[in-house]
């Protein structure tokens, strides 16, 4: 099997056009696993409930089933590739995501939904550990930004879809949506398929023994465990209560409310290649501190204003740093470890974990708090914004300890 990376050629910083194939495999296995899979559910629950499928309570569930299928995706990615391939992996993966929607489409029973949508979030967490971690080895250093960014665009297209395309799928009912979901998923699982890199992330490079280095590496990446699961905290209130929140703690109505879940879906499409192309210029580590900066003013904003151009300033930037967050976090760990491929694989695993355990946490207790609170969305975004500002006071703590520390004496 040819182990010839995906660059031109040594040293070159271009990108070929199985550089180039790759990357577009990659942004089709966001898209259908996490971007439709996950956010395309959202606008159908309420015509699963009004179709009689499932009841209110059961449509919820179903929902959740999919969080929990993507915390056991995460902790399966590795072990997964491991004893298949990256490429089997992935296309098994893809497959199995394209036939959740197909069965979808015929509600047979409760627990057969039920296992379908678990089985969709399992794919879902297994291909974000697994997409970007395949690929961007092959890259050359300077356009890894460009092409992460690119890979989890998906993530962007499926928010926008889920406020502009379902919409209108739904208007052919609700079983042709499931149908026409899974139609494109087949498309892009065949259009992905010989795009996969054939071959496993080049050996790591032998590692200098270097104690300090080392220490600084692992501080460094608990912090950034940490930072990522207090991101999904932050993020958590604007997905789940934005268009309720416009629409009936404002009091403006279900259809501008809509319009700012659109808006934040557009933003979303541009989040991940702006992260991307920012982080090569400026480094991961200084994108992502400013990320965490600016997602903390904009939920705190949520809190403060209800002021139409401040709500419209804020779900720009959250809808941007939604998918865009994931790039950095997984460029940062690149910066971590820069040479041992298999160590950025696992502790992207992490990462993924603890993004995925928070969000699920997220959920149910900002579900509970906001119940036990009179509807008080105040609350829920100012918890939000702690947590992000929680995550950027952290990095700066961590930066300066690991600044003094090499400062020779």
């Amino acid at each position: 099997m040819s182990t010839a990376p995906l660059l031109t050629s040594s040293g070159s910083t271009s990108l070929n056009a199985r550089a180039l194939y790759a990357t577009l495999a990659g942004l089709c296995g966001s898209l259908v696993a996490i971007g439709l899979a996950r956010f395309a559910y959202t606008p159908l629950i309420p015509s699963l409930i009004q179709a009689h499928w499932f009841t209110s309570s059961q449509a919820v569930t179903l929902g959740a089933a999919n969080f929990a299928g993507y915390l056991i995706g995460a902790l399966i990615g590795r072990p997964l590739a491991s004893a298949l391939s990256n490429r089997t992996a992935l296309r098994l993966l893809m497959a199995v995501v394209t036939a959740a929607f197909f069965a979808c489409a015929y509600p047979l029973s409760i627990s057969w939904f039920f296992a379908w949508r678990l089985l969709s979030g399992i794919s879902g967490g297994a291909i974000m550990v697994l997409v970007a971690t395949s690929i961007l080895p092959h890259i050359p250093a300077p356009r890894r930004g460009f092409v992460s960014g690119m890979i989890f665009l998906g993530l962007g297209l499926g928010i926008a879809a889920s406020g502009t395309l379902i919409p209108e799928l739904l208007h052919f009912g609700l079983r042709t949506t499931w149908l026409g979901l899974g139609a494109v998923a087949l498309v892009l699982t065949v259009v992905s398929w010989f795009g996969w890199p054939s071959t496993n992330p080049p050996a790591a490079v032998a590692a200098v023994d270097n104690h300090h280095a080392s220490h600084r590496s692992g501080l460094g990446l608990r912090v950034l465990y940490a930072q990522y699961a207090a991101n999904a905290l932050g993020l958590v209130p604007a997905m789940i209560l934005l268009v309720d929140y416009v629409a009936r703690g404002l009091g403006r109505g279900a259809a501008i409310g809509a319009d700012y879940w659109v808006l934040y879906g557009l933003a979303a499409i541009t989040g991940p290649v702006i992260a991307g192309n920012v982080a090569d210029r400026i480094g991961y580590g200084k994108a992502y501190r400013v990320a965490l900066l600016l997602q903390a003013a904009a939920v705190a904003m949520l809190a403060l204003s209800g002021n139409a151009w401040v709500l419209a300033v804020s779900t720009v930037i959250l809808g941007i740093f939604t998918p865009g967050i994931v790039p950095l976090a997984l460029g940062r760990i690149h910066e971590l470890v820069p040479h041992d491929h298999g160590e950025q694989r696992a502790s992207w695993s992490r990462a993924t974990t603890a993004f995925a355990l928070f969000q699920a946490l997220g959920g149910y207790g900002y579900s509970f708090l906001f119940s036990h609170s009179h509807n008080n969305y105040a609350l829920i975004f100012a918890c939000g914004a702690v947590a992000l500002a929680i995550a950027f006071i952290a990095d700066l703590v961590v930066t300066r300890i690991g600044n003094a520390r090499i400062v020779p004496m």
